[in-house]
């Protein structure tokens, strides 16, 4: 008989949360603990990046009370089983990825078991399982970092994915927690269609994924969400942007590199509609980003669609999920540091869609959208996705 089991799944960048700690945290998981409350999943997945911030060496015991918190909170008391992986080992530049995942089973839902990826089984899920720490030793998960060798013309940071693979009620399926290349300058991402940053992502990703599908392990259907760090294609959105404006590149005395791109109206008050420097976008306009959850800029999205292959998304229907503003009066804003774009994901092979739910006669049963939008989550807004899961109860 096909049964159903609620899940949540959660990828969110919380370098915020560290970098300003205090400031934004209990609001940030009022906004997390509501979206629980409002869906009442069965199963939850959390899919954490850039834990202890950009200062994580002072910033790492901050996060390990955080992810206290949410464990010992009277919201996620209904959750008997936890399973609670953090990478906080900063000292060892060779593997520190700063990735966080963890999985919160209800009482309610029997048949739970998590694989040994040394033994090679799957062992029933009992109790709170906290690793924090040194994870080499955790037989539970698989987590790596990109290599150094992979883009020698870029600094090295902590970017990776972490997988953890699991049975739900007979449908067994890998989740995986991954952290892609940002842009780091606005002007090198202008130069070129697509970017030489958007070419390091893809890389990257086709990594992760040749990685869980090898032959070391039983090919199984997954679920990445993290932290892409996808772009909108910058220099084609920049020529949209400035159709109707006077374009002019000004350019660095001694090396003759691009500093600075302005784009004036051609009218008699000639404002400035745009403005990029190297961790510079200002647009005159930037609440067109968000009208209509910024659906016009969906054509610009290009980076998945070189995945279509083995990836599929459910429709984008919220504004891009970064840079929002820190400043805690400012929860819509976005920050004048990026051109916004949908940064944070959550992906899954076709045969993981299959067995996703899609209701009958045009009820919603799947939720894809972001978490606190009215409220400072940070930087990135958390995107969350809550869908029946097909299993079976033999």
């Amino acid at each position: 008989m096909e049964t159903f089991t609620d899940v949540l799944l959660v990828t969110a960048n919380v370098g915020s949360l560290f970098d300003n700690v205090g400031e934004i945290q209990n609001e940030w998981l009022q906004e997390l603990y509501m979206t629980v409350h409002n869906h009442n999943p069965q199963f939850i997945a959390l899919h954490f990046q850039e834990v202890g911030g950009k200062d994580y060496m002072v910033n790492m015991g901050h996060a390990e009370n955080f992810f206290r918190d949410i464990d010992s909170s009277e919201e996620m008391k209904d959750f008997d089983r936890v399973c609670i992986y953090v990478d906080n080992q900063f000292q060892a530049e060779d593997s520190f990825t700063a990735l966080g995942s963890l999985y919160f089973i209800r009482k309610t839902l029997k048949n739970i078991y998590q694989y040994d990826f040394n033994v090679k089984d799957f062992k029933a899920v009992s109790g709170r399982n906290k690793h924090v720490g040194p994870l080499e030793g955790v037989a539970t998960v698989e987590k790596e970092k990109f290599p150094k060798n992979f883009w020698p013309d870029f600094k090295w940071s902590r970017k990776g994915f972490m997988r953890t693979r699991w049975i739900i009620q007979n449908q067994a399926l890998d989740l995986v927690n991954v952290h892609l290349f940002h842009d780091a300058s606005n002007l090198v991402a202008c130069s070129s269609s697509p970017s030489i940053y958007s070419a390091n992502r893809k890389n990257a990703l086709r990594y992760v994924i040749n990685r869980i599908s090898d032959s070391r392990y039983t090919l199984l259907p997954f679920v990445v969400f993290g932290d892409f760090n996808f772009r909108l294609d910058t220099r084609s959105l920049v020529q949209h942007l400035s159709t109707a404006a006077d374009m002019q590149t000004v350019k660095n005395e001694c090396n003759n590199e691009v500093e600075k791109i302005i784009c004036e109206e051609k009218d008699t008050d000639q404002q400035v509609l745009l403005r990029v420097e190297d961790k510079l976008f200002v647009y005159l306009h930037p609440a067109v980003f968000q009208e209509n959850n910024g659906s016009a800029f969906l054509k610009y999205d290009k980076e998945v669609a070189a995945f279509h292959d083995v990836i599929k998304e459910e429709d984008i229907e919220f504004p891009p999920s970064y840079p929002y503003s820190e400043e805690y009066t400012k929860p819509t804003q976005y920050m004048n540091t990026r051109c916004p774009a949908w940064c944070d994901r959550i992906l899954m092979s076709h045969s993981a869609q299959d067995f996703i739910y899609k209701g009958e006669d045009g009820e919603k049963c799947v939720v894809y959208n972001t978490v606190g939008p009215r409220v400072c989550m940070g930087d990135h807004k958390p995107v969350f996705l809550f869908f029946s899961l097909k299993t079976s109860d033999h």
